[in-house]
C-alpha cells in the first residue's frame, strides 16, 4: 500500500518538531490523530522512523535515511498542485493560436493585447498561415484556436462566426477606377488581375463570382495578400481581397474600393478541433472573442 501525502506530511512535521505535541499543534490535529497517521506509516514501512522518550521524539537511522527523500516528494507534490491550479486559473500556461494572415494583421493583435491584460502570464505563440494550413493546425492540435474564413468542410471542426467579410478591389492610384467610390466586378475584368495561388479559397471565390461576367486575365499570382498588395503597388493589375486586409493595403499606398452590390462576402471566425481537449487558456480567449462582439 502506497504511504499517503497526508501521513508524508505528518512524518516531516514530527521529524521537524521537538514533540508529537508540537507537531499536532503546527498541523492542527489532535495529539492521538499524528501518533496515528505515524504509526500507520511505519506499519506500511516495516520498522521504526522515531524513537520515543518522555522529553522528545528523535528520528531512528531509518527515518534519517527517509527525511530528505520524503521532503522532496512533498515538495514536488506542493508545486505540482500548485501549477495545476494556477493552470485552471488561467494564471500561467501557453496558447498556440492559428490565424489566417488577413485576420492576424487586422483583428488579431488588438484581441491579444486585450487577453494578455487579463492573462498576463499565458505564454502565446501565433502561427500566422493561409487559410488552409490555419484548419490544418487546428485539426492536427498544432493549435487550439484557429481565426479564418468559414471552412467548406467543417467535418471535425466547431465553426463559431464572428463577423462577416466584404471583400474589395484593390487598384493602384493611377488607375481608372480609383476614384470610384464603388465598382462593379465587371468593369475590374477589364483590367489584368493579380491573384493568390490556384488551390487557394480566395482564389477559388474569385473565380466563382468572375464567371458571372468573365474570365479573369491574370497576369501574376502568389501565395500571400502581402505580396498580391506589393505587385499591385508596381502597377501590374489590381485584385480582389478581403476588407480584413484594407488597412494593410492602404499603408503601401494602394486604394481599396467597395464591389457594388457585395457580390463577394464570407463569414469569418473561430474554430477548434471537435475530438482534442480544449485547455482553460483557450476557453477563455473563445469567451473573449464572443465579450469583445468583434
Amino acid at each position: 500500500m502506497a504511504v499517503s501525502y497526508r501521513n508524508m506530511v505528518a512524518f516531516l512535521s514530527v521529524a521537524e518538531s521537538s514533540t508529537f505535541a508540537e507537531a499536532a499543534e503546527k498541523l492542527h490535529l489532535t495529539q492521538p490523530a499524528l501518533s496515528s497517521a505515524i504509526k500507520k506509516m511505519e506499519e506500511q514501512l516495516g520498522g521504526k522512523l522515531f524513537s520515543r522518550s518522555t522529553r522528545r521524539v528523535q528520528l531512528t537511522p531509518e527515518g534519517e535515511t527517509l527525511l530528505p527523500s520524503a521532503r522532496r516528494l512533498v515538495n514536488e507534490w506542493d508545486d505540482t498542485f500548485e501549477e495545476m491550479q494556477n493552470l485552471f486559473a488561467v494564471r500561467q500556461g501557453r496558447l498556440t493560436i492559428a490565424a489566417m494572415p488577413s485576420f492576424a494583421e487586422s483583428r488579431l493583435p488588438a484581441l491579444l493585447k486585450h487577453y494578455h491584460a487579463a492573462y498576463p502570464n499565458i505564454r502565446l505563440r501565433v502561427l500566422d498561415v493561409v487559410m488552409e494550413d490555419t484548419i490544418a493546425a487546428v485539426l492536427a492540435g498544432r493549435a487550439e484556436v484557429g481565426f479564418t474564413f468559414e471552412p467548406e468542410n467543417t467535418e471535425g471542426l466547431t465553426f463559431t462566426p464572428l463577423f462577416d467579410d466584404a471583400f474589395v478591389a484593390v487598384l493602384y492610384p493611377e488607375h481608372p477606377l480609383a476614384t470610384q467610390s464603388s465598382v462593379s466586378f465587371e468593369a475590374l475584368l477589364q483590367s489584368p488581375v493579380i491573384a493568390m495561388n490556384r488551390g487557394s479559397a480566395v482564389r477559388k471565390w474569385t473565380e466563382q463570382i468572375s464567371h458571372r461576367y468573365g474570365a479573369l486575365n491574370i497576369v501574376a499570382e502568389t501565395g500571400q495578400l502581402g505580396s498580391v498588395g506589393q505587385l499591385i503597388a508596381q502597377g501590374l493589375g489590381i485584385s480582389v481581397v478581403p476588407q480584413l486586409c484594407q488597412a494593410q493595403m492602404e499603408r503601401n499606398g494602394l486604394v481599396c474600393v467597395a464591389l457594388r452590390n457585395s457580390p463577394l462576402v464570407k463569414r469569418v471566425g473561430m474554430i477548434r478541433a471537435d475530438r482534442q481537449g480544449f485547455s482553460v487558456a483557450a476557453q477563455a480567449l473563445w469567451e473573449q472573442c464572443h465579450a469583445l462582439a468583434l
